[in-house]
This record gives C-alpha cells, sequence and structure tokens, in this order.
C-alpha cells in the first residue's frame, strides 16, 4: 500500500526568537567630545503562532517540517539604531488541529475557527541601550541588556475532523459506498475489512443548494476504545461531529445489539458523545423485502430517527439526506466553540519519539562582561 496523503497526528520541536542585546555605545563626533550613551535597543525575538487555515485538511504538510524555529532579534548599535525584531513563525493547521505538550502530555490549544491565533511560545525582549540607562546621576552608564532567552517546546499536533456528520459502522458496513453515493468524494472500496484507513469528507447536496460535509471515519471493532484494530486513532475524529450516523447493515445479526456496540465503544472513549444526535442507517437493505423490513423494524432501538437505504440501488438515500439535513437544522446547533475536547491531555508514554527534537546549534555566544538587570520602562 502506498504512503497515505492524510497525517492527522505530527511532532515537532519549536524555538521562539531570543531578543537582541542592548548597545553599549557612546556618542563620538569631532566637535562633540562628550556626546554620552546612544547605544539602541535589542530586537524582540520572534514568536511561534498557530493559526487555524481552511484550506488545509491534514496535517501533511508539517510531516517533514519537524522544526520550527523563530527568528532571534539583532543586535542595537550607536545613534539609538534598534536592533531588527526576529519574525514570527507562524504554523498554518487545518480547523480541528489540537496541540499538546509533547513531554507531558498537557493541553495547550485546540484550534476550532478559521483565522484563530495562539501564540505557542512568546519571543524574548530585546535588551535595552545604555541610553535607556542614563540619569542626571548616571550620565555615562557602560552597560546594556542582555535579550531575554528563547523558548523551547516538543509539540504533538492531534486534527479532529470537522464534519457535519460522522459515518459510525463496523468494517464492511458500507459507508464508503455511501459516502460516494451520497457525494463526489471517491473513497477506497473492496470486500476485505479495513478497506478505509483513512477518513474520507465529503460534500453532501441536499435541496434547493443546501449542502453539509460527511465525513468516512474508518471501520470500528469491539475494543477499539482500548486500542483494538485501528484503535483511538481514528475514534478522535468522531469527537468533532454534529450528528452521528450509525450505519449497520441490513444481514447483521441482530441490528440493536450491533448499534449498542457501536454506541458504547464511543462512550468508554469519551462519555460526552452519548450526548450527540444520532441517527440510524440500515444500509444493504435491497436484501430484505417489504415484510422482512416492517419485522426488522421492530426490533431497531427505540428513540433514534431511522431509515432503510441501499446505495446500490438508491433506495432511501434521498430520505435520508433529507432526514440528517432536517437534525442539523432543528436539533442543537453545531457550535465550534463548544466542541467535544477530550481527552484534555494525553498520556506521555504514548508519545512516540521517534526523532531528535533538537535542531541545529546555530546560537552564537550572546554572554557580556558588564550587563544590566531587566527593568520595565
Amino acid at each position: 500500500m502506498g504512503e497515505t496523503n492524510f497525517v492527522d497526528y505530527v511532532k515537532l520541536y519549536a524555538r521562539s526568537g531570543k531578543g537582541g542585546r542592548g548597545s553599549t555605545h557612546f556618542r563620538r563626533e569631532k566637535y562633540i567630545p562628550k556626546g554620552g550613551p546612544d547605544g539602541g535597543d535589542g530586537g524582540d525575538g520572534g514568536s511561534v503562532i498557530v493559526r487555524g487555515n481552511r484550506n488545509y485538511w491534514t496535517l501533511l504538510h508539517l510531516k517533514f517540517e519537524r522544526h520550527i524555529l523563530a527568528g532571534h532579534g539583532e543586535s542595537g548599535s550607536g545613534r539609538l539604531s534598534k536592533g531588527k525584531d526576529g519574525g514570527d513563525k507562524i504554523i498554518e493547521v487545518p480547523v480541528g488541529t489540537v496541540i499538546f505538550d509533547g513531554e507531558t502530555g498537557e493541553f495547550i490549544t485546540d484550534i476550532a475557527r478559521d483565522g484563530q491565533e495562539t501564540v505557542l511560545l512568546k519571543g524574548g525582549r530585546g535588551g535595552k541601550g545604555n541610553n535607556f540607562f542614563k540619569s542626571a546621576t548616571n550620565q555615562a552608564p557602560k552597560y546594556a541588556q542582555p535579550g531575554e532567552p528563547y523558548e523551547e517546546r516538543r509539540l504533538v499536533l492531534q486534527l479532529k475532523l470537522l464534519a457535519d456528520v460522522g459515518l459510525v459502522g463496523f468494517p464492511n458496513a458500507g459507508k464508503s459506498t455511501l459516502l460516494s453515493a451520497v457525494s463526489a468524494a471517491k473513497p477506497k472500496i473492496a470486500d476485505y475489512p479495513f478497506t478505509t484507513l483513512e477518513p474520507s469528507l465529503g460534500i453532501v447536496e441536499v435541496r434547493e443548494g443546501h449542502s453539509f460535509v460527511m465525513a468516512d471515519i474508518p471501520g470500528i471493532i469491539e475494543g477499539a476504545s482500548e486500542g483494538k484494530g485501528l484503535g483511538l486513532r481514528f475514534l478522535r475524529h468522531i469527537e468533532r461531529n454534529s450528528i452521528l450516523l450509525f450505519l449497520v447493515p441490513a444481514d447483521a445479526m441482530d441490528i440493536s445489539a450491533e448499534y449498542q456496540t457501536l454506541l458504547n465503544e464511543l462512550v468508554k472513549y469519551n462519555p460526552e458523545l452519548a450526548d450527540k444526535q444520532k441517527v440510524l442507517a440500515i444500509s444493504k437493505s435491497d436484501l430484505l423485502d417489504e415484510e422482512l423490513e416492517r419485522e426488522t423494524e421492530k426490533t431497531l432501538p427505540d428513540g433514534i430517527p431511522h431509515v432503510f437505504i441501499s446505495s446500490v440501488t438508491g433506495k432511501g438515500i434521498v430520505r435520508l439526506k433529507d432526514m440528517l439535513w432536517n437534525e442539523l437544522n432543528t436539533g442543537a446547533f453545531y457550535d465550534a466553540e463548544s466542541i467535544v475536547r477530550k481527552p484534555m491531555s494525553i498520556n506521555p508514554a504514548d508519545i512516540e519519539d521517534d526523532f531528535d527534537y533538537s535542531p541545529a546549534d546555530d546560537e552564537d555566544d550572546d554572554t557580556f562582561a558588564t550587563t544590566a538587570e531587566w527593568s520595565e520602562e
């Protein structure tokens, strides 16, 4: 199998820029023998900022950019010349990206909106030049400040897909076939388990030009919440969906039991998923005649909207789209600000340390013989 283009987990080393040192300089001109201090301030170091960008769908663009380095501030110089500020480093990520500390697993931020920005590492302030310290009692200070040091951190970025409807089902339930039937998405489909190894998104058109986003989440098996099968890797994508569309094939031994098993795995992973809107679709219903369909309907779980569908014949597809659209617009509205954010931390033991976080040493010696303590203006 070729390498996937869907990347939903990356690890990075990030470092802000250090502040430039202040200048210890005195004005020296031919006719001004005692011109006084004119050392300029150092430039501020650049910050590392993460920004949501709706044009990205995966973290693929960050897969090989493992060292995120902001620019250092330049040193000040004479004639009150301030050093140039270091450039900020902006990490563009898809909406739905959650960032954790790569050493402790601590939750840092959740990018839930396009254009949302969070400063991950603040650049060091530039040091004050000796001109800053002159006073009536100290007219010739021979010291300046070094710049503040940089900050550094190991980061883990996880993507949780944002979609209106998330497809939930065991392998071979027909999720990929359904997505291809209701949208222009072309997921790989074959007759063996775990055909889908990466989530797929499709735009589903409804009546009067309306549409919504549907996500095909790779198949769950019993024990997925404990890491079995594809495990936790794709369960997190389900947290981001407004509606969970459970897909159970008509030829299942017990449709209600299969639905309950799927729901149990989700709730074990995150109990708050039990509160999401749910719709049950019985796929492959072209295998049922009218009488058998009526008998099957009597066994379905209570309180869950349901529909019998066939992606092959088109049976029930229009009704399913209308049902989902109605649920999206009459139920609890999807609110990106209140997206389920569990787990709020990750287990450090689960972070695969498969590369050297440390960047090449590009630091110069910033030691001063005479320095001044930091103070505010």
